[in-house]
């Protein structure tokens, strides 16, 4: 009996890259695309207020930033299997009695507290999953060495595939089921996630437990260390502040100006996010053949370059064609960053810098939220020519600055 057991355990293999990370990435980005798109389209259809949605935009994104200090430390203290099942778990959990108390809910005061408490409370248990995936990805990119912008490529692959049918699915899902049918989809994906990740433990991970403050003090002192990093972040976070505007006011811009459905905002985002995937795979190849800096340039162009044509269109054709070129710009920088990220932060300290790039990253986006709801929506339009304007400076000087860092025109092929 005990030579069994033993003969078992040693002919358990360890996961492949497709059991033990892409497809549990893969649910868990599904699980976040259908959060981050849908929740304040339910809220615009639970409300019909551009303020309140705004708001909601808002709330999904102040508690992801908030929550990022901590879930670098507990995946530096504990692992990314155990923080990304609990977290994906509890995200099950919050949706699923979001989608039984709403339906009983005939007080619309109450109902747009649900709704604004649901926003809260997805936005920080989405990010703690990601964070342990992602961190996952980043093992598994040091593992491959000088290919690592290939395994992000799929990494990133994986998330802008699941943002093609994530916001589709969450609109069809509003339009024809209501919130119970999208909320109940949701749960699914975290639970499949959860089940998906394999039982293991990262060597990399049994590290001493480090406080949330030491944890940003270290990611910070890091980054600080890095100038080619950092000059990224800087230039990706005022890029982001274009990118969150658009994103918070798409519900605004498409249902209440152009007169189009929720599930033509889902379309806009899947379109958008099968553009990016495509310049991924380009990217990808790209990198091999050119290196990180000329394609991170041609990259930032595309990108500044649409956004300033987005604002201004007055047509959902045009306002959909120009917002999948844009992503497809911001899909080339992000494989950029990946790879950086993976080649330059050292393993020890991996968990705490990543938190507190994405934290820098995503700033820009509570900002969004905070603007869409105070700004009328008939500015909206002035607000993003704005932002697309610092955007294309940024990112300007950024790549201007990083053209005379030495490694960004080496090819990897």
């Amino acid at each position: 009996m005990r030579s069994r057991v033993g003969h078992r355990h040693a002919r358990r293999t360890v996961p492949t890259m497709l059991r033990g990370i892409y497809l549990p990435r893969s649910m868990d980005a599904a699980a976040f695309a259908m959060t981050t798109y849908g929740i304040p389209l339910l809220v615009l259809a639970t409300t019909n207020s551009a303020a309140l949605t705004g708001l909601a935009f808002a709330l999904e994104w102040i508690p992801r930033l908030a929550a990022f200090a901590l879930a670098g430390s507990l995946v530096d203290r504990h692992g990314t299997t155990r923080v990304f099942r609990l977290a994906s778990a509890a995200r099950a959990l919050v949706v699923v009695t979001a989608a039984l108390v709403l339906p009983h809910q005939s007080d619309p005061a109450a109902a747009t507290v649900t709704v604004l408490l649901l926003a809260a409370g997805t936005g920080a248990l989405t990010e703690f999953s990601y964070v342990a995936a992602e961190t996952a990805g980043a093992v598994a990119g040091r593992e491959a060495g000088m290919r690592a912008h290939r395994v992000q490529a799929v990494l990133l692959g994986i998330d802008q595939t699941m943002t093609l049918a994530g916001p589709a699915l969450a609109g069809l899902l509003l339009h024809f089921t209501g919130a119970t049918g999208m909320l109940i989809a949701i749960a699914g994906f975290s639970l499949l996630g959860c089940a998906l990740v394999p039982c293991r433990r990262l060597r990399e991970q049994a590290r001493e437990a480090a406080t949330v403050r030491k944890g940003l003090r270290t990611g910070w002192s890091t980054l600080r260390s890095l100038p080619t990093l950092s000059w990224l972040v800087t230039g990706l976070t005022l890029s982001n502040l274009a990118v969150g505007l658009l994103q918070a006011a798409a519900p605004v811009i498409v249902v209440k100006q152009l007169g189009h459905t929720a599930a033509d905002v889902g379309l806009i985002w899947s379109a958008a996010a099968l553009a990016s995937l495509v310049a991924v795979a380009v990217c990808r190849k790209a990198i091999d053949r050119y290196g990180l800096w000329p394609v991170g340039a041609v990259s930032a162009a595309i990108a500044a370059t649409a956004c300033l044509a987005i604002s201004l269109t007055h047509t959902y054709s045009a306002y959909l064609a120009l917002t999948a070129v844009l992503m497809a710009g911001e899909g080339g920088l992000t494989v950029v960053l990946r790879t950086l990220r993976t080649h330059l932060i050292p393993p020890e300290v991996f968990g705490a810098t990543l938190s507190l790039t994405i934290l820098l990253l995503l700033l820009p986006f509570p900002v969004a939220g905070i603007l869409v709801a105070a700004v009328p929506p008939s500015l909206l339009g002035h607000a993003i020519t704005g932002f697309a304007v610092l955007q294309a400076l940024g990112l300007a000087v950024t790549f201007a600055r990083l053209r005379t860092f030495p490694g960004l025109r080496t090819s990897f092929a």
